[in-house]
């Protein structure tokens, strides 16, 4: 696997070093998105069999883009898109939908990207930086992985709080993080856990990782939560396919200034039986993740 940078502003993974090689994931690291969406970087990924595994800009809410690193609820800006969830008021629309903006690549292996980013606020502030790391590994015929690691810097000068709309008053719609977001035909897919089959249930539950696996049984992907700790879970099925650890689903985490903030995930993406991977070579991933976090910048 290599990422192949030929494409200005964007980075397409293929699945071997020819020029002809199967496409991946296309890593789009410079959107030219409206500014209510809050830009930001996000990779759509694909099965090996070329199936689409995320969505870009669904009608239900345009600014899901594929699987990327989204927060609602960062002091008074939202790196989310849309409107804001205001305690007492609902969702308002306001003048704070901040964008993460690329700054460069440090690095840039085959299967490796380390990457520069600022987190700018719609008045113009920079008040987060982030260093990211992206990896790809083939792990079977039909399965391969995408392993993110977000270290955010609080710049800002204050302390910030990284909330969700449930910490901020709405029950049981924690989402804040790395989220992946399925295409629409995989609405009414099947959320699988450590336990067996879960659901919609899932959604504000602690657990290691959490499968989906689409309607006609196509397509699963496995994600593991490979932050600081397990984490409550965003997961959706029955509206749309989404899911995403959730660190801040019920209460905010305060970021004093100059102190860093790491977040990371791994994703599978396979046939049906993608959960198989959760012990044997997600766990690895995860580890290899968290130590990877725990060296000094």
């Amino acid at each position: 696997m290599r990422f192949d940078d030929a494409t200005p502003g964007r980075l397409t993974l293929r699945d071997g070093d020819g020029a002809d090689a199967a496409v991946l994931a296309e890593y789009v690291y410079a959107p030219t998105d409206a500014p209510i969406e809050s830009p930001r970087p996000y990779a759509l990924l694909l099965t090996r069999d070329g199936r689409a595994a995320t969505a870009y800009r669904p009608d239900d809410h345009v600014w899901h883009k594929g699987l990327s690193l989204a927060l609602p609820h960062v002091g008074h800006d939202n790196f989310w898109g849309g409107p804001t969830y205001l305690r007492g008021q609902g969702y308002t629309q306001l003048a704070n939908n901040g964008a993460q903006v690329h700054r460069g690549f440090t690095s840039l292996e085959p299967a490796r990207v380390d990457e520069r980013l600022d987190w700018v606020t719609q008045a113009g502030a920079v008040i987060l930086t982030e260093e990211r790391t992206l990896t790809a590994r083939s792990l079977d015929e039909s399965a391969w992985a995408l392993t993110w690691r977000s270290r955010l810097t609080n710049v800002s000068g204050e302390a910030l709080a990284f909330g969700s709309p449930t910490s901020n008053g709405r029950e049981n719609a924690g989402y804040a993080g790395i989220f992946w977001r399925g295409p629409s035909g995989f609405t009414g897919g099947e959320i699988i856990g450590p336990d067996g089959a879960a659901g919609d249930a899932a959604r504000g539950a602690a657990a290691p990782w959490l499968a989906y696996v689409s309607p006609d049984g196509g397509v699963g992907v496995l994600m593991l939560d490979a932050g600081a700790g397990e984490s409550p879970w965003f997961a959706r099925s029955a509206e749309y396919a989404g899911l995403c650890p959730a660190p801040f689903f019920y209460d905010d985490t305060e970021v004093a200034p100059g102190d860093t903030l790491t977040l990371g995930v791994v994703v599978i993406i396979g046939g049906p039986d993608a959960a198989t991977h959760a012990t044997g070579a997600g766990a690895e991933l995860v580890a290899e993740l968290r130590a990877d976090s725990e060296v000094p910048a």
